[in-house]
């Protein structure tokens, strides 16, 4: 580990540590794993891993929502997914144990709003619910199995009663789930 440290200057390293929720021995591995991803030993730090690459990752490869969190958390313009350092360690900090309830319900939320339109409507819902369940003909749910857990997730949520669930909506949902924060995180 002493090997790591070396590659990642102690300005960065502070750096990353004030706008993490991460500490440094973690900030070091992930630069040792997103390293390992990129085939190189030492940056640089502008180059980016694809998706494909990150979705290797033994934590991230059985998430249902893998890509989505590739794309929310990519900060490349071609939308390809694809992650810079600092995109990947944004995404360990928003799942890390340290982050706060309103990060992680505010990253949730962007993953679960699958056309990036801002409220999660009953088309995103429906997506939420299939990568839950499994998209196989013996897990999925019939249509009205769907419409129904659809009426009752948006009566539930649905504060306004304008047929979508903002961010709002969804963080006052969420702040009833005492699971949520444990079940939020990936750990490297």
């Amino acid at each position: 580990m002493g090997g790591t440290a070396s590659k990642l200057p102690k300005e960065l390293l502070s750096e990353y540590q004030e706008l993490t929720f991460l500490t440094k021995q973690e900030i070091l591995l992930a630069h040792k794993r997103f390293s390992e991803l990129q085939g190189r030993e030492n940056g640089p730090y502008g180059s980016r891993v694809s998706m494909e690459k990150i979705l290797t990752l033994p934590e991230l490869k059985s998430n249902p929502f893998r890509k989505r969190i590739c794309h929310v958390f990519s900060t490349c313009d071609l939308g390809d997914g694809s992650l810079s350092f600092e995109d990947f360690l944004d995404l360990l900090s928003a799942f890390s144990d340290s982050a706060t309830l309103e990060i992680k319900s505010h990253y949730a939320f962007r993953i679960f709003d699958f056309d990036d339109d801002g409220t999660l409507d009953a088309r995103d819902l429906e997506k939420l619910v299939n990568c839950l369940t499994g998209e196989t003909d013996d897990t999925r749910l019939t249509a009205e199995e769907m419409r129904q857990l659809l009426n009752n997730i948006l009566e539930e949520s649905d504060i306004d009663k304008d047929g979508t669930v903002n961010l709002s909506e969804f963080q006052h949902v969420i702040s009833r789930s005492p699971d949520f924060v444990s079940s939020f995180k990936i750990v490297l």
